[in-house]
């Protein structure tokens, strides 16, 4: 009877983990990260144990561990008033998928997540949040706009022109060579601090470069897909390091949209793990 009930339940469990296996193969890893992100709100770690590899979660959020159990105490260790979390653009960029959400972490923030994937499983995390302005200077707030990629043949074309414009404009500090990047007949502004078109770009890399309140030292991560571009980099704002997320639409060959988040560093002796931002 023993050996009956034992056979029962090994075959159980090899059925539950044959649907488990199934169920994330199917899921493409765009679904897999979206349902990761949602499941922050909650609170239900079924997403997390079918898609983040247990042996191998390298974390680079300074206030979480390394490993699938820092996620969960993550999630589960939350305000009195949960979590809110909404994807609004995800993209792919081989084995990585990036997001660009909205949602309430202790307050309103805006935050862009990036995943790595090996074999279909989540091996790493990084991310970046800001506290939602709820005004601007463009009249855009820091979240809508154009959300879907096109032009998906385009996308290494995109990473090198953003790239490029790094290497120039953002780290090189060549001003004069903003026009071959900035669109002037259309460049929507996300970031709250400054208006839309080529013209303000330009007056707010100047003031940057003259008043040293802002310097972008390294990039780190640059993905794309189709007409989007996302840079990841390293830098000082107002004097303080920070990690800046910028995500950029391409269109007719110069960046017509941008978004932003930026992050202060968290100091070294407050980290939870020991991978750094990058």
């Amino acid at each position: 009877m023993k050996k009956i009930i034992m056979l029962v339940l090994v075959v159980a469990a090899t059925i539950n983990y044959t649907n488990a296996q199934t169920k994330n193969t199917k899921m493409s890893n765009k679904d897999k990260v979206t349902a990761i992100i949602k499941s922050v709100e909650t609170g239900d770690t079924t997403a997390a144990s079918l898609y983040i590899n247990p042996k191998k979660y390298i974390q680079h959020n300074a206030g979480a561990p390394d490993g699938i159990q820092g996620f969960y105490g993550f999630i589960k260790y939350k305000p009195a008033n949960g979590y809110k979390t909404n994807v609004v653009r995800v993209f792919e960029d081989g084995n990585y998928v990036f997001t660009h959400s909205e949602g309430d972490i202790y307050g309103p923030k805006i935050f862009f997540d990036i995943f790595r994937f090996e074999n279909g499983l989540i091996v790493e995390h990084w991310d970046n949040m800001q506290t939602t302005e709820s005004t601007s200077k463009s009249g855009h707030s820091m979240i809508d706009g154009t959300i879907k990629a096109i032009d998906l043949k385009k996308s290494a074309d995109n990473k090198k022109l953003v790239q490029t414009m790094y290497a120039d404009v953002f780290i090189g500090g060549d001003l004069t060579k903003i026009d071959t990047y900035i669109s002037s007949e259309k460049y929507i502004q996300h970031n709250p601090g400054s208006p839309d078109g080529k013209d303000a770009f330009a007056y707010m890399m100047k003031m940057a470069k003259e008043q040293f309140w802002f310097k972008v030292n390294k990039t780190h991560l640059v993905l794309a897909e189709g007409d989007f571009v996302l840079v990841q980099s390293g830098g000082v704002m107002g004097g303080k390091d920070a990690t800046f997320y910028d995500l950029f639409r391409i269109e007719n060959g110069k960046v017509a949209e941008h978004w932003d988040v930026i992050e202060p560093a968290t100091p070294k002796e407050q980290w939870k793990n020991t991978n750094g931002k990058f």
